[in-house]
């Protein structure tokens, strides 16, 4: 058996035992990287390790670290509840609040499942007190972390253009950020008027409703205080130094952690326990694997198998479809560093179109994150009342569902038919 298809059956086993026995996807990335590496490609230890993505590493940590300290001093919190006072009662427009804040946080660096597990509680208590969906909640949170999620300075956006630039194609950064955000902004709307949000409920919540109680608790958080000052500056002073002096993300997001660490150690001190540690394993294991794919010449191996359908643009569509498919059931964050190589050749040849087909596979393979088998869907599952749930689960079922089929769909037809370079 080739190298090539080894490689390729340890890349399925990956995805197939992390959705059967819930292992980290990073850690039998890794593993699979040292053992594929090692006996099919005759890899010695520095070349596997080389792949190892130290510049995504340091976005990781740096930014979920300052977001684990925005989030333990309450500066979330009271950004939330602020701009929530902006629509003075007008319940409707609730959810969109909580699609902006989202998008705000993916876009100044927030890993998408880190920003929805910040925001959930909250969304899913505002939700419960004022009688909205809970399922259109959590349809607007996720599709506003992905509003966001493609910036020039998010870890999504890094990590795909990061991929392209690795590929010697030349990108388009502002496309694949305008690209997202127009089209998940239409799919929120969309879901906004199916979901019956412009006539939110208003139906009473006992005090002690989990919902209820949660959102309470939350409103003793939301006074200013030096800490909040603070970090909001911090968070400020990493967007000017990385969007203008174009400084790296990751060092000057860890920068500022420390320094606000220093000011105030007793209320920063667990921050660094809060760093998204499972998702830089994900993707740093995720990464290096395929760096060892692309060593042992199997990303070029399954490029050419799609390409040798003989329709570039149908070859296009069924690495979209594929995106989407996987990302349903799986880490999403994972999956771009895998998927993007594989359309490389038929960017490179000039069949399709370099930023309509990068932007098509980041928005399939990120869209149907709404999915309860995937991570923002199922942490807005698990945010979700009790009595709420089983419905919840069922609604971003069908949602999850009808996104994997629509999503390739669209793209294909507004980003790689046009053929947009």
């Amino acid at each position: 058996m080739s190298a090539e298809l080894i490689s390729i059956l340890a890349l399925v086993a990956i995805f197939v035992i992390t959705g059967v026995f819930s292992v980290n996807m990073g850690a039998l990335a890794f593993a699979a990287a040292f053992l594929v590496g090692t006996l099919a490609g005759g890899m010695d230890s520095d070349g596997i390790l080389a792949g190892f993505p130290g510049d995504i590493f340091m976005v990781l940590v740096g930014v979920t670290y300052l977001f684990a300290i925005a989030r333990a001093d309450g500066t979330i919190d009271w950004l939330v509840y602020r701009s929530v006072q902006l629509v003075r009662g007008r319940l409707a427009l609730v959810p969109w609040v909580m699609l902006a804040v989202s998008a705000l946080l993916t876009a100044i660096g927030a890993v998408p499942p880190a920003a929805v597990a910040i925001i959930a509680p909250v969304a899913m208590g505002l939700a419960a007190r004022h009688g909205i969906s809970p399922l259109l909640m959590s349809v607007m949170v996720v599709h506003g972390t992905m509003v966001g999620g493609f910036s020039p300075i998010s870890v999504f956006g890094v990590i795909v253009n990061g991929v392209v630039d690795d590929s010697g194609l030349p990108g388009s950064p502002l496309f694949l950020f305008f690209a997202s955000f127009a089209l998940n902004l239409v799919f929120a709307a969309v879901a906004f008027v199916l979901l019956g949000g412009r006539r939110p409920a208003e139906l009473p919540v006992p005090a002690d409703a989990p919902g209820a109680a949660r959102d309470d608790a939350l409103l003793t958080r939301v006074e200013m205080s030096r800490d909040k000052a603070l970090t909001l500056l911090g968070i400020l002073t990493m967007v000017v130094l990385t969007l203008f002096l174009e400084l790296d993300i990751g060092l000057v997001a860890i920068t500022v952690a420390v320094v606000l660490g220093v000011i105030s150690p007793q209320a920063h001190r667990d921050a660094v326990k809060n760093v998204t540690w499972p998702t830089v394993l994900l993707i740093c294991g995720v990464l290096t694997y395929v760096s060892v794919l692309q060593e042992l010449g199997t990303v070029d191996y399954v490029s050419h198998a799609v390409s040798s359908i003989g329709v570039p643009l149908l070859s296009a569509f069924l690495l979209c479809l594929i995106g989407a498919v996987v990302s349903a059931f799986a880490s999403s964050t994972g999956l771009l560093g895998a998927l993007i190589p594989l359309a490389v050749p038929l960017m490179a040849a000039g069949q399709v179109g370099v930023a309509g087909m990068v932007a098509a596979l980041a928005i399939a393979s990120t869209v149907v994150d709404i999915s309860p088998f995937s991570t923002s869907g199922a942490i807005m599952l698990a945010n979700s009342r009790e009595p709420e749930r089983d419905s919840v689960f069922k609604g971003l079922a069908l949602y999850g569902g009808a996104m994997v089929v629509i999503a390739p769909v669209v793209v294909w037809i507004t980003m790689i038919l046009p053929g947009i370079n």
